[in-house]
């Protein structure tokens, strides 16, 4: 296979793999993609200024550690809130819910080489839903009744605060994130709409630098790597908990 093909090809299954269903209360965006910017077109790295965040989202002040049980198996997860405060919290509040809980692995994506497992689609939890229908769900907040959504949040390396609500592309920043997309990397499914995120994560199966800049990592799998290879499309999350840190967890 030739490199223009194969990288059309996965760029394709990033696409096909980390869009979730698009936001029925928001207008999706045009899609971009994770080439870095010509030279020209960017500039020198620099603090930018956050847009505002809802205060009522929860936020995890410091590290977590979270444990999935996949297939009667421990995958062990260092949770980042230093770097990524509002996605961290959010993945955590959620893990406490037990939202996680009985949900299953609805994308695996290992062809024409390793590149992620995705899950956390409340719909999975339905064994009446059609499988064409995963990857549309969202959390419903049980406090307002509506979709919780999160915005895209990426620290840059060396700066202070993270970009909010756009990709470095579209902030044409010539930078690297802070949480970078090597092998077990835990970052947050979205669609097109870079505010679209809610409890969908996916897991990285090899590293995958055109990622980066576009996608949230929140984290990384420290423990049980080789029971996130061993995942099959349908495979459920047997039980969701965090272990250590919940107290760095806060809510409003």
């Amino acid at each position: 296979m030739g490199l223009n093909t194969r990288l059309f090809t996965i760029t394709l299954a990033a696409f096909l793999a980390l869009w979730v269903g698009a936001c029925a209360t928001s207008s999706p965006v045009e899609s971009t993609t994770a080439e870095t910017p010509a030279e020209s077109e960017t500039t020198e790295s620099v603090t930018a200024v956050p847009t505002t965040v809802d205060p009522s989202l929860p936020r995890l002040e410091g590290s977590a550690t979270v444990e999935l049980m996949v297939n009667g198996e421990s995958i062990l997860i260092e949770v980042d809130g230093s770097n990524a405060p509002v996605t961290a919290g959010n993945f955590v509040d959620l893990v406490n819910r037990g939202v996680y809980d009985g949900l299953s692995f609805h994308r695996v994506v290992r062809e024409p080489q390793p590149f992620v497992v995705q899950g956390g689609d409340p719909l999975s939890g339905d064994p009446n839903v059609p499988s064409l229908q995963l990857g549309m769900g969202s959390f419903i907040d049980p406090d307002t009744q509506a979709p919780r959504y999160i915005p895209l949040e990426i620290k840059p390396e060396g700066d202070d605060n993270p970009v909010y609500s756009q990709t470095f592309e579209e902030a044409k920043l010539n930078a690297a994130p802070q949480l970078s997309h090597t092998r077990g990397a835990v970052a947050m499914a979205r669609s097109q709409d870079p505010d679209s995120a809610s409890s969908q994560f996916y897991i990285t199966l090899a590293e995958i630098p055109f990622l980066d800049g576009s996608y949230a990592v929140f984290g990384y799998v420290t423990e049980g790597m080789e029971v996130v290879d061993t995942i099959q499309q349908s495979d459920r999350i047997e039980s969701a908990r965090v272990i250590e840190g919940l107290d760095n967890l806060k809510t409003n």
